[in-house]
């Protein structure tokens, strides 16, 4: 691409959220990646960690505040949140240091002895370097340049690679017609959503294709263990069935148009207790309660990975040594996206591709030093 960070810049439409301040253990416990690795990947993000992420941010002169969510932001210039003036910050830096960006290159894979083959112009050309830090991101906004080409050609070398999958994103589900003319973009608030053993609370909203929200993108990873993918959503997590029993009272019929009243069921609500499959009719109070206590949802796909905040996959863990670097192609380096873990929203992506940059550049810093540039 013609500029640095694009791919950043896009998580600052958000509001770039940094980090996540909350205890450390309830942090690394927001990460899914598969054993026995989890000891490196927890030494990898202690090593610099959500306070390391800010104090980096204040030494360019961008301070950081917490939200009530826990998420860590800069702090507004004129009431918003901008990831560029941190970016330019950034980069000034970088290039006092020595680095240098080579814009509109495309990685075209190894030549012979891992010199790097680039694409610039049209034109083909071949770069030795001492050694190769790889992070290229995974395969969500393809548009910045982070298109996820990489995986076909380490795929090639004999690299074991866990298919890219669409994370943090939202689902298909096969809505009746009137759902979609009642519901579309509504939102369902106050939720609790589960799925398998994974359960989380929150909003979710009602789309053309499906379902988006928090807690939707938080169960990607029990939604893809399950044989068919489904959600349960308790439309009223502060009432047990009892409760809802309660006030309802008597009632006989107009089932859902009571329960509005009586429990302030939302609009989108009352369409899906109305309009989904094998629902109704109501014939009592203990049904409707039932329902709206342990409402399934089926899911049909996940959306497009072109469409997802973040991707799952990546590098095998097998692949790498304990400085993250390709056992089979000694001297090239990982970071970031590349590897196979998947995080939620909430501060925890960027973190992890922060926290294995650092980790990486570390090592090589004190590996190579006694180079003379």
């Amino acid at each position: 691409m013609p500029s640095v960070g694009r791919k950043f810049l896009v998580a600052g439409k958000s509001g770039l959220n940094l980090t996540h301040d909350e205890p450390w253990e309830h942090f690394l416990a927001k990460y899914h990646i598969k054993n026995p690795h989890n000891k490196l990947w927890q030494s990898i993000l202690s090593e610099f960690d959500n306070n390391a992420l800010r104090a980096w941010a204040s030494d360019l002169g961008i301070e950081t505040f917490t939200a009530s969510s826990g998420k860590v932001f800069p702090i507004p210039v004129d009431g918003i949140i901008r990831a560029a003036p941190l970016l330019r910050r950034w980069c000034k830096k970088l290039r006092k240091l020595g680095v240098i960006f080579k814009m509109r290159h495309r990685w075209q894979g190894f030549a012979e002895n891992t010199d790097l083959l680039f694409e610039h112009r049209s034109k083909q050309y071949t770069k030795q370097h001492d050694a190769t830090l790889l992070a290229l991101g995974g395969g969500s906004w393809p548009n910045t340049g982070s298109d996820g080409n990489w995986v076909n050609t380490l795929d090639a070398l004999g690299i074991q690679i866990t298919p890219l999958q669409s994370a943090n994103c939202g689902w298909n589900v096969a809505w009746p017609a009137a759902v979609s003319s009642e519901a579309e973009g509504l939102p369902l608030k106050n939720l609790q959503v589960s799925a398998g053993s994974g359960i989380a609370n929150g909003e979710l909203v009602i789309t053309r294709y499906g379902l988006e929200g928090a807690p939707i993108y938080r169960l990607g990873p029990s939604i893809r263990s399950l044989p068919s993918p489904e959600i349960m959503i308790d439309f009223k997590p502060s009432l047990s069935h009892e409760d809802i029993l309660s006030r309802m009272g008597n009632v006989e019929r107009n089932f859902i148009r009571e329960a509005r009243r009586r429990l302030k069921l939302d609009t989108g609500t009352c369409s899906l207790l109305k309009h989904l499959p094998n629902r109704g009719p109501w014939k009592n109070t203990h049904q409707l309660a039932y329902e709206i206590k342990n409402c399934r949802i089926p899911l049909t796909s996940v959306r497009p990975l072109s469409e997802a905040i973040s991707t799952a996959g990546g590098i095998s863990w097998q692949e790498v040594d304990e400085k993250l670097m390709l056992k089979k192609i000694p001297s090239v380096y990982l970071a970031g996206e590349m590897i196979d873990w998947e995080a939620p929203t909430g501060g925890y992506l960027l973190q992890a591709c922060f926290a294995t940059g650092t980790y990486v550049g570390k090592y090589l810093a004190a590996e190579y030093s006694n180079l003379d540039q």
